[in-house]
Formats: C-alpha cells, structure tokens, sequence
C-alpha cells in the first residue's frame, strides 16, 4: 500500500471517528470546537512522536534518523501552530458570543489576557511557533530533545482550562493522561511515516515498546482517576453526551491495549529477530494506529464537550 493511500485512509478513519463522537455527544458538542481541538491536538501529538523517535535509535543511526524526520516535523510544526491559531480564534469568538467573522483583535486580545483559557490558549500556540522555528533551524538529535520537551509543553497547556481544571489531583491525572496518550500515539506515528527497512524495525521497535509499556501504564492511571472524577454516576455513562463519548473512549482504548499486547507478544520478537517483513510490520503499525486515530478523535471530542 502506498504513502498516499494510506494518508486517505487514516483521514477516513478521522473523519469517521469525528462524525460517531459528534452523533454520541450532541447537542452537548459545538462542531467548529470539535473539529479545531482534533486538528490541533492530532498535530501536537505527531510533532512529539517526530521529535521523540530519533531519541529511540541507537547512537550510531540517531543524527540520520533525526536528519530524515527534519521535513516532516517542519511541516507538523506548521500545521500544529496555524490549529493552534483557528482554535485560540474559534475559542474566543465562541466565550465572546460572537460571529468569527465578527471577532475583533481587542476582543481577542482581552480573551488572551482576562481568561485562563485564553492564556492557555497562547501558550499553545507560543510552544507550536518555538517548534517551527527550532525545527528549521537545527536537524540534530540536540534539537530534537527541545522540540519534544516545547511540544510536551504545549500538550500539557490543554489541560489548564479542563474539566477538572480546578481539582488539584484532577489537574495532575489529566496531564498525566493527554501526555502518555500523546507519547504512545505520537511516536507509533512517527515509525510509521519514518520506518522504512527492517532494520530500524529491528532497532527501533523494542525501545518504543519499553516507552509504550510506561505510557499505557500513566494513562491508566490518569484516566481512571479523572474518569471517576468526572463521572459521579453509572448512568451519568449512557445519560450525558461527555459519559457516551468516555465510554466509547474506554471501549476503544481496550481494543487498543488488547491489539499492543498481541503485538507485544507476537511482532516484538519477530521484528527484534529480523524475521518481520517491513509490509509485516507497516501492517501492523498501521492496523494499532488507526485505533489510536479514532481514541485520540474521541479524546479531542471529550475535551470539548459540556
């Protein structure tokens, strides 16, 4: 299957995942909030993995790797900030009460400055101008480490205006839980648009084991605490728009451990032997990054409902 096939059909995948979270949660979910939390949130967590998975060779390949991932990120980073600018202007026209097109800079400028949300908002969108420029300027694995910590940075930035915003152990779990989903996602991402031989496989995919092993293990641990949190009843589940969409997040994000860990078992070791194909292991890569697509669109749609 080529690049390009596979780029449309992880948009359907998207695009799908966005019309279920939309039909589950209405009419609790604004659409233009949905649509730029999912652009800006999916851009953030590739720009992660993009900068995370050089770290994840051995240090003979890291400087080719990092090399080789340069272009892309530059171009996640783009897409990352101007997601980050509709979403600070959608935010502010939607807690103004007003037409986008009716938004003025003064108004803007007093969401950014009056509103928690406002500067969170900013601060998103300086963490995805740092990357911009930090990507174009330098190709190293050096920078790599900046671009990851400055897009951890502007990931961890969504949680400050949550909805457990004001709960001290609900702020923690939350950021907690969005940065582990984005390392496990973002860098299963990045191998997917970086790996192309068997033998980064053979060197990559068992560093990135360990990592996922960590991250699923933190977004656990997060999500059930904020879950609790936010949920003060079963049916709050099937009765809400924000408890439907968390439980076909939950349902999701099962299916998705139930795939890592056959994969796990299965693909590690024969991929560590060089015994799995580069078409075995895309296969594969891509079959657990779909579900991440749709958790990762039903997370964004989460964000944004209520």
């Amino acid at each position: 299957m080529t690049r390009t096939r596979r780029a449309c059909l992880g948009a359907l995948v998207v695009a799908l995942s966005t019309v279920l979270a939309w039909a589950l949660a209405r009419p609790d979910l604004a659409p233009a909030a949905m649509l730029a939390r999912i652009a800006a949130d999916g851009a953030a967590v590739v720009v992660l993995g993009l900068a995370v998975v050089p770290l994840l060779e051995d240090s003979r390949h890291r400087a080719e790797l990092a090399s080789r991932s340069a272009v892309v990120l530059v171009v996640a980073a783009w897409v990352w900030l101007a997601a980050e600018l509709v979403r600070l202007v959608t935010t502010a026209a939607a807690t103004a009460a007003v037409a986008v097109t009716d938004l003025s800079v003064r108004t803007t400028t007093e969401f950014i400055v009056a509103t928690a949300a406002g500067r969170a908002d900013l601060i998103c969108v300086a963490a995805a101008a740092v990357v911009v420029v930090v990507s174009i300027a330098a190709r190293t694995p050096q920078a790599s480490v900046v671009v990851a910590g400055v897009a951890a940075v502007g990931t961890a930035a969504r949680t400050l205006t949550g909805h457990l915003s004001e709960s001290a152990l609900g702020g923690v779990a939350v950021t907690v839980h969005a940065l582990a989903a984005a390392l496990w996602c973002g860098a299963l991402a990045a191998l997917v648009l970086l790996i192309d031989h068997r033998g980064q496989w053979a060197r990559v995919l068992p560093r990135f084991s360990v990592l996922s092993l960590w991250s699923v293990l933190a977004l656990l641990a997060g999500g059930l605490i904020s879950g609790v949190l936010m949920v003060g009843s079963p049916g709050a589940l099937i009765g809400t728009g924000y408890g439907r969409l968390l439980l076909a997040k939950l349902v999701v994000t099962v299916a998705l451990m139930a795939l890592a860990w056959q994969n796990r078992s299965r693909w590690l070791p024969s991929a560590r032997g060089h015994r799995s194909t580069v078409e075995v292991s895309t296969r594969r890569s891509d079959t657990e990054l779909a579900l991440m697509a749709v958790a990762l669109t039903l997370a964004a749609a989460l964000a944004v409902t209520g």
